[in-house]
């Protein structure tokens, strides 16, 4: 009896000692709003905002604010956007209708309303899913889009713009996709914008959808893809990281019904056509657990090549790095010391002393903040 009770310690000691602690369980919903749950995860991607448009009245003041005024917004439009004004921007049988009136204020002869999600939703990657009705009518411009939130890289168009769909009223049937960049941007004439004829837009709702990951956004209609924007460093020589790829902050939604304007009113106004009336079924919001899905370090880059050196500039490319779930961004060091985190495969380095050495170091981060192993090089500048 006495040797079996000196042995129970002792086993006790030895089970509790061979126990292999559980690998945490990744949770595929842990980033789900609770107005969101009725909605399945698309893939990987979880839903974390979502509006269904399913009460009554002004739209839902916790989800979304106005911008307000007449100011012509930049491109010489005619409507005075109003702030929660029922007349423009109200919720009927489970949809949303933003909707012009010719009516006189502010100095403008239309009424209008232009819904944001900005500090209710702001986002940097995911997906974005809206099913909506366009209006009518010589001189109408719908627009689902976004802007960014904090303007990190000046304004507009430096910090960009992400157009998910255009649709101006003389052009019937044919939407259009677009992005804006300090380099690329109609005001120059260089604008990256995508069409696509789609029948019965003005008549039946159709899903318009964003795919937005570093370095790379795609839009589609009805589940086609119609545009899709990236970054090639051999097409951007000489241009700042920031001023062709601006897409790595945050950015919130806007939807709005806007009237005449450089582009929406580039044949007239036909002005008995109004009230015209954009519907929006639901707008939905899906993001990745980044972070959470990750379990292994980022790769290091290759192929890295110098695309071009002056006396004063330095410009690289190189292959994508690989993750498991994503990478985030390059840390660029240049002497050891960080001069740019960049979200594409290339950097263009400026403000060097001519005819000197430069060590350049690249290394990858992904969404954990695992980095890879560094990649250095040694150039010199004429």
């Amino acid at each position: 009896m006495k040797k079996i009770l000196t042995l129970l310690p002792l086993l006790f000691v030895l089970s509790a000692c061979s126990e292999t602690p559980e690998e945490p369980v990744f949770d595929d919903r842990s980033l789900v709003d609770e107005d969101c749950v009725h909605l399945e995860n698309i893939g990987d991607y979880q839903p974390i905002w979502c509006d269904e448009f399913d009460y009554e009245g002004i739209p839902a003041a916790d989800k979304w604010g106005y911008d307000v005024g007449g100011s012509g917004w930049g491109n010489q439009e005619l409507q005075y956007y109003t702030r929660a004004d029922i007349d423009n921007a109200f919720v009927e049988d489970g949809v949303l209708n933003i909707r012009a009136m010719e009516e006189r204020m502010g100095g403008r002869d239309y009424t209008s309303a232009r819904l944001v999600s900005k500090y209710f939703m702001d986002m940097t990657y995911g997906r974005v899913v809206i099913r909506a009705k366009m209006p009518e009518g010589r001189g109408t411009w719908p627009a689902l889009w976004m802007l960014p939130t904090e303007w990190r890289y000046g304004g507009w168009p430096d910090s960009g713009e992400i157009d998910i769909m255009e649709y101006v009223g003389y052009q019937p049937n044919t939407i259009h996709g677009s992005i804006h960049t300090g380099a690329y941007n109609h005001m120059i004439g260089t604008q990256l914008t995508f069409e696509r004829r789609v029948e019965t837009v003005e008549e039946e709702f159709h899903i318009y959808e964003m795919v937005w990951e570093p370095g790379r956004i795609d839009l589609f209609v009805d589940d086609i893809l119609f545009a899709y924007f990236g970054y090639n460093p051999n097409a951007n020589i000489d241009v700042k990281n920031t001023d062709a790829w601006p897409f790595d902050q945050p950015f919130h939604l806007i939807m709005n019904l806007a009237i005449g304007g450089t582009w929406g009113g580039a044949l007239g106004v036909d002005e008995s056509i109004f009230p015209q009336t954009m519907q929006v079924d639901y707008v939905r919001v899906y993001q990745k657990d980044y972070a959470g899905m990750d379990q292994r370090p980022p790769s290091t880059v290759t192929e890295v090549e110098l695309l071009k050196k002056t006396e004063t500039t330095l410009q690289f490319g190189w292959d994508k790095a690989t993750d498991d779930v994503a990478v985030k961004d390059y840390d660029v060091f240049v002497n050891g010391m960080l001069y740019e985190t960049t979200s594409v495969n290339g950097i263009f380095i400026e403000r060097l002393d001519p005819n000197t050495e430069y060590e350049i170091t690249i290394i990858t981060k992904d969404f954990k903040d695992q980095t890879s192993e560094p990649f250095t090089t040694t150039v010199s500048t004429e």
